[in-house]
């Protein structure tokens, strides 16, 4: 199979046309402005990491105190990774979230909750979209626990910062990935979106995928920046204004391989607690009715991919390809 050179979708939405390969001088110029493009989206979206990471420990900060009880308190969990479920769904009140931004009809949130299912992708998938995740994530890591992987954008996890995987390592990533790896990437958005559409009772037309979308690895090394602080409590609408649902694709098994690292919706009185489990896919509305944290991983490594959609067009992205 012949490889060609990298470069980032264009066009708002999730199925949108990339940028074509290079061809010749006439091509030069509009090759310079996908470049500058390019570069001006991956420093925009460096800049989203890092009001997000500030933006938790902040929101974390003000809202923790009142569900510090809860750790020591009544936990349920929603979702056991010894269980095979093919759908489980709870429907919560919506926040004021929505409220204050404009609506899309179709598709902002007016029914509000939280799923897991386990029947949309199965642990073979599950698998090789983590060898996906280990290629990338060879080439960098963060010195602390928590490493990021966006194939949209190119950020990479590299020390203590950020670098945009295309342009740092160049050729090299023609040896790192397939035409195949990327539609199955694709391939599994598709049947996500689909299944978060179909349980809220929207069109997934009127969905389109948003920025971060990325890999996760996490393990028990102490942290060293604010990157590798993931724990603390947040609302992803609060973080990412474009945010309207949220999904998290697991691709490794709690207790097997890692302890810690359980997704936990913070509600009062409560927890609801997911163990993830290779293949398991959670997803919720991006509202203050989901608070959310993840434990710490105490031991071994978790691989997550989070899928994130957005009802405004103009915040959309498309996926990942090569070209």
């Amino acid at each position: 199979m012949s490889r060609q050179r990298w470069a980032a979708p264009s066009g708002p939405e999730s199925g949108g046309t990339a940028a074509r390969p290079e061809r010749g001088g006439r091509h030069r110029n509009s090759a310079k402005k996908s470049k500058t493009q390019r570069e001006s989206r991956w420093r925009w979206r460096r800049a989203v990491f890092t009001v997000f990471l500030l933006s938790s420990l902040a929101v974390g900060g003000l809202l923790s105190w009142s569900y510090l009880g809860a750790e020591d308190g009544v936990t349920e969990v929603l979702a056991h990774h010894s269980e095979n479920l093919q759908d489980k769904f709870v429907e919560i009140p919506c926040s004021e979230d929505y409220d204050s931004q404009k609506r899309f009809e179709g598709c902002t949130p007016r029914k509000c909750g939280r799923g897991v299912t386990d029947a949309i992708i199965t642990k073979e998938e599950a698998e090789r979209i983590r060898r996906i995740a280990e290629r990338g994530l060879s080439l960098g890591g963060s010195e602390g626990g928590a490493s990021i992987l966006d194939l949209h954008s190119g950020a990479l996890s590299l020390g203590k910062h950020f670098v945009n995987l295309y342009r740092y390592f160049g050729d090299k990533i023609q040896d790192i990935f397939t035409e195949e790896d990327f539609a199955l990437y694709r391939d599994v958005r598709q049947r996500v979106q689909q299944k978060i559409a179909q349980a809220f009772g929207i069109s997934s037309a009127s969905m389109y995928l948003t920025e971060p979308t990325f890999f996760s690895r996490i393990n028990d090394t102490e942290a060293k920046t604010a990157h590798d602080e993931y724990w603390h409590p947040h609302v992803d609408k609060v973080t990412y204004g474009s945010f309207d649902y949220t999904s998290l694709l697991y691709l490794s098994d709690y207790s097997k391989d890692f302890g810690g690292g359980r997704f936990v919706f913070m509600d009062a009185g409560s927890n609801k607690t997911i163990e993830p489990r290779a293949g398991r896919v959670s997803f919720f509305t991006s509202g203050s009715e989901n608070l959310h944290r993840v434990e710490k991983v105490r031991w071994g490594t978790r691989y997550a991919i989070t899928i994130s959609f957005t009802c405004n067009p103009e915040r959309g992205i498309g996926d990942p390809v090569l070209v």
